[in-house]
């Protein structure tokens, strides 16, 4: 039987009204204290530059299998030069592998963004990248322009680019503007004052919706295989829409932190509400985590 709920004041409207299925917390209170200097540093280059490059967070073994898993899904070529015409992208990649469910919810990722978004942020999209030798550099941009709120304003958005294979100034490391998370309404075509992610396999670059960036042209006689995965506040529309891409089968096997990142999850007071109810409702025999 429905419990019935007396609301008396709009302030109750923001917490969580769920009865059965309460909003996913990421549980940082059972990380270590390490972690917590981690993160803290972590964001305070992030605040100050706009990005933060973070190495060695990912082994050889597995990097060797995020190789072995997604090598066989670069099969399309570029469609146009902005997402690169010599450059291979995986869409709807959580529908066909699980490999880079770990990169998307990394521990030093996750710290982050609790401190950049309101609970309940969501995963915008992830993609992987493929940039092949010979591809020109891609446009400057800042990856939540789509918003269309003037700047100077917070991000909205955020995201991480993993670097699968070594980021190197010839191979197209992703390149950024330092502290042009903090420009106004200027359009930046000028790449003087770029600076490439040089890191090696097994790093990643977090970076600001604000950001003015770029994937490098690739003067190399190698790929440079990436994963990226962005993200957005809970009250904004994600990149993808992850409702129509995931089966059950796939949304079963998620982990409970992604779960919630691609919408099974309710920013307070409704917002996700799937006939009024919790999205998680419509899970079918979800072992829960």
């Amino acid at each position: 039987m429905t419990k019935t709920r007396n609301i008396e004041s709009v302030v109750e409207l923001q917490g969580d009204l769920a009865n059965k299925h309460k909003a996913y917390k990421p549980g940082e209170e059972n990380s270590s204290e390490t972690l917590h200097i981690q993160i803290a540093e972590d964001f305070e280059t992030l605040q100050k530059n706009g990005y933060v490059i973070i190495e060695g967070l990912l082994s050889s073994s597995e990097l060797q299998s995020i190789r072995q898993a997604t090598g066989p899904l670069l099969d399309k070529p570029g469609r146009n030069s902005f997402e690169g015409v010599k450059t291979q992208r995986v869409y709807n990649v959580l529908e066909q592998t699980r490999v880079i469910d770990s990169l998307a919810v990394h521990p030093r990722i996750t710290g982050l963004l609790s401190r950049l978004f309101q609970p309940n942020y969501l995963l915008s999209q992830a993609q992987i990248i493929n940039i092949l030798p010979g591809e020109a550099a891609q446009p400057l941009h800042f990856d939540d322009g789509f918003y269309p709120v003037p700047r100077p304003r917070k991000p909205f958005g955020a995201a991480t680019v993993w670097a699968i294979d070594e980021f190197t100034e010839d191979n197209g490391a992703t390149v950024l503007i330092p502290e042009s998370h903090l420009l106004g309404q200027e359009i930046v075509t000028d790449r003087s004052k770029t600076i490439p992610a040089i890191m090696p396999a097994g790093s990643v670059v977090f970076f600001l919706g604000t950001t003015w960036h770029g994937g490098g042209g690739n003067q190399s006689d190698s790929s440079r295989l990436a994963v990226t995965c962005q993200y957005c506040e809970p009250w904004l529309r994600p990149q993808e829409n992850f409702f129509l891409e995931l089966s059950q089968e796939t949304l079963k096997s998620i982990p409970e932190h992604l779960l919630s990142m691609v919408g099974y999850s309710i920013h307070p007071p409704f917002m996700g509400m799937v006939n009024g109810m919790h999205p998680k409702r419509t899970l079918k025999n979800r072992t829960q985590t």
